[in-house]
């Protein structure tokens, strides 16, 4: 009886996790030792791939489906009729445990509804990390919810416990975040990641001078932001997401496209969001981190929404025929980064060809360039293609095979 209502429990706070997407794992590099069980490497473990291609995964769960808060947005929110249950520490601990044994997972990401206070749900998330470590020897990754609210000296706690931290933000603007969850402010999120970036900062440099200082988050913290739940634009959301980055430094911020699942009136009348509308949100987001790109070059006030037609850095081109075509033989590492098709690989093999002779189109495609979109905006010792100053045609050729593609998908779906 007790095997079923685990089953059942597991099946409720399963079903209830599956909302959160931030809880990718790289960076951490938590080693096995004293013949503990399992580790956490750099490659990642939630729902990953490897570098030779495995497929990593981790148990996902919520502590408890219970919450005192009643955001609109949320399934779990106290006035949503669902099915509630919560799990006790020790079968987190236990479930984590078996699963491990039988190879289903290799790690933890373990979140939960707020349950009495935040500093009580706090604690029990620690308590499960901390048992897992100390009890159990347990050196592979686990990722743990923060909640906002929670007093610093658990939230340092959990840091020793865990390979990775997350704050959830959720709603873009704080305008916004009182309108849905009016027992929410953005402040309360971004007070615990102050702390913790300058947490991790001061435990990184003192590890350099003295090995044995501890691992504090060792795979830094990450948050989400929930895209299409409210009228918050692109600009609003790259805008914070950028911030965060620069003044907090999180190792990622995840978009998740809303998905109706509230009957509340204080959600928009609107199906899910598109999922091409993260994705341009994503290779923004890369855009903006490795790629020397602002928020202001990708979107402006007067056009404050990603161009869903087009990848960013191709609509950016568009918008800028005066910047291109870009010489493949001269240009710095900064514009070859601004040429749509060139990653940040192939143009390190572009600039270390330069330095044996000239390169040409034919060896583009051998570096990665993705020449069907790269062409149009590249000179060779001055020729260039035709269209490159005719964004007006040169817009419907790039559009009509990226439309083709999706009817065939569609078609196959």
């Amino acid at each position: 009886m007790n095997e079923e209502r685990l089953t059942e429990k597991l099946a409720v706070l399963a079903d209830a996790a599956k909302y959160d997407v931030s809880c990718a794992s790289s960076g951490s590099n938590r080693s096995n030792h004293n013949g503990g069980l399992g580790n956490a490497s750099k490659m990642g473990i939630c729902h990953s791939y490897t570098s030779d291609g495995r497929c990593v995964s981790l148990l996902k769960i919520l502590l408890t489906n219970h919450c005192i808060f009643d955001c609109a947005y949320c399934v779990s929110r106290r006035s949503n009729d669902v099915r509630r249950a919560a799990f006790t520490v020790q079968e987190v601990v236990d479930l984590t445990m078996n699963f491990y044994r039988r190879n289903y997972i290799e790690g933890l990401f373990l979140s939960s509804g707020i349950f009495k206070d935040a500093d009580t749900t706090m604690e029990r998330l620690v308590r499960v990390a901390k048992e897992l470590r100390t009890l159990h020897k347990f050196n592979g990754y686990i990722h743990l919810k923060t909640i906002p609210g929670a007093s610093e000296a658990l939230i340092h706690e959990a840091g020793l416990w865990a390979d990775r931290l997350s704050i959830n933000i959720e709603i873009p603007s704080d305008a916004e975040l009182q309108r849905v969850a009016p027992e929410k402010t953005h402040e309360q999120a971004i007070k615990p990641m102050r702390y913790l970036h300058k947490t991790i900062v001061g435990l990184k440099e003192e590890r350099a001078l003295v090995k044995r200082a501890p691992l504090f988050a060792p795979a830094g913290q990450s948050t989400q932001l929930i895209v299409g739940a409210t009228p918050d634009t692109d600009h609003t959301i790259l805008g914070l997401a950028h911030g965060l980055y620069q003044e907090h430094g999180l190792r990622r911020v995840y978009y998740s496209g809303y998905v109706p699942i509230s009957t509340d009136v204080r959600m928009p009348a609107t199906g899910s969001t598109p999922m091409i509308r993260e994705n341009r949100l994503y290779q923004s987001d890369w855009l903006l981190r490795f790629y020397g790109f602002s928020v202001e070059d990708l979107l402006t006030a007067e056009q404050p929404d990603l161009d869903l037609d087009l990848d960013p850095k191709t609509a950016y081109a568009l918008r800028h025929p005066e910047l291109y075509p870009v010489e493949v033989n001269e240009a710095p590492q900064e514009l070859l980064l601004r040429v749509p098709g060139i990653g940040q690989k192939s143009v390190r093999l572009i600039l270390q060809a330069r330095r044996h002779g000239r390169v040409r189109m034919e060896h583009l495609k051998r570096m990665g360039v993705v020449l069907k979109r790269a062409r149009y905006f590249l000179s060779f010792s001055g020729t260039a293609h035709v269209l490159v100053h005719r964004p007006d045609i040169l817009r419907p050729q790039l559009i009509a095979p990226l439309r083709q593609k999706a009817a065939q998908l569609d078609l196959f779906a």
